[in-house]
């Protein structure tokens, strides 16, 4: 067993001796007494410290509404611990709790008038209240009701929401798209392919994609794989060689790219500029070695590339030694005292 829970049970167990003793001395009604009387007690101080709160902030509105609650609640304290009028005290315990039910409910539904709470989602359909009758859509699961609500309203996110959770996931991607052409935020792009897969409109997907990655261009390699899964050898082709200019570019900054860009030229059948991407990839991953030992299996990675069979199981048996040792680092470095003591006895 645990600290934690040796103090939590131990603290339980405090309670339950104090509460027995209570009972034992005074009777039990002095631990309802004391129960309610601490209840009320806290309850004053809390509403006592949000009503000082408004005060302070100027926010006569909410002042106004805490000073009732504060004022009973502070009086139910009084008649708690001198024990008088206990209809009282049963009357605005009722009352608190009438008041809490309320403000759950009231919580619940924050945007809709009293009123309107009464009504259904259809009337308040027809009185143009679309707001109202889209968060009353909601509530009864009919999501598509709600996204044509949003629609009308102009609240487009809102609506493409609204249309996912009703599995009308084209409706989403085309809002999405709407919403990029009129935001020109990428994002929507991003989203609108998301959606069109999930419709299983993969070809839409992919046009929604390969406009995102005109304007982000390190997604031309999964345009160009959506291509390759879709059998659209001219359009996979032509994101290939797009995705290549990105690498080749990324790669004059940082040299790691290099492996991609040969992997690309060496799918693009552009053999000599994959010999010498790779080249330039083992160039970089000899110098990262000799930092980090780790490296060794991408060395061991660049000379497969290079056909070099040799040198590459070479560097692979350095990398493997690396490996081992680092484990039996981390074993030696694992074994805690208590846990040698306990394995010596």
């Amino acid at each position: 067993m645990d600290k934690l829970k040796a103090y939590l049970i131990g603290f339980l167990f405090l309670i339950i001796a104090i509460v027995a003793g209570i009972v034992y001395k005074w009777g039990f009604w002095m631990l309802v007494r004391i129960v309610l009387g601490l209840g009320f007690l806290s309850l004053t101080l809390m509403l006592g410290f949000f009503l000082a709160l408004t005060l302070y902030a100027e926010s006569w509105k909410y002042a106004g509404l805490l000073i009732i609650p504060t004022g009973i609640s502070a009086y139910a304290t009084y008649l708690t611990f001198t024990w008088q009028k206990l209809k009282i005290i049963g009357g605005i315990i009722v009352l608190f709790i009438l008041g809490l039910a309320f403000g759950i409910w009231y919580i619940s539904e924050p945007d809709l008038s009293l009123v309107d709470r009464f009504r259904s989602a259809e009337n308040l359909e027809k009185a143009g209240k679309y707001k109202a009758a889209a968060r009353k859509y909601e509530k009864k699961g009919n999501y598509l009701k709600a996204a044509q609500m949003y629609e009308k309203l102009g609240w487009m996110e809102s609506a493409a929401w609204a249309y996912e959770k009703a599995e009308k996931y084209e409706k989403a991607a085309e809002i999405y798209e709407q919403l990029y052409e009129k935001e020109k935020d990428t994002y929507y792009l991003k989203e609108a392919h998301e959606y069109w897969k999930k419709a299983g409109n993969m070809e839409r997907a992919a046009k929604a994609l390969e406009k995102y990655a005109e304007e982000e261009p390190w997604f031309w390699e999964d345009v160009a794989k959506l291509y390759e899964e879709l059998n659209n050898e001219e359009k996979a082709r032509e994101a290939w060689e797009k995705a290549l200019e990105y690498y080749k570019d990324e790669a004059q900054e940082e040299s790691v790219f290099w492996e991609d860009v040969g992997n690309i030229a060496k799918k693009l059948g552009n053999e000599k500029l994959a010999k010498e991407a790779y080249q330039k990839f083992l160039e970089y991953c000899l110098k990262e070695v000799e930092e980090d030992p780790m490296w060794w299996k991408h060395v061991a990675e660049a000379y497969e590339y290079l056909d070099e069979k040799e040198k590459a199981e070479e560097a692979r048996q350095k990398y493997e030694e690396y490996r081992k040792k680092i484990m039996k680092a981390n074993e030696e470095t694992s074994n805690f005292p208590e846990e040698e003591k306990e394995s010596n006895n």
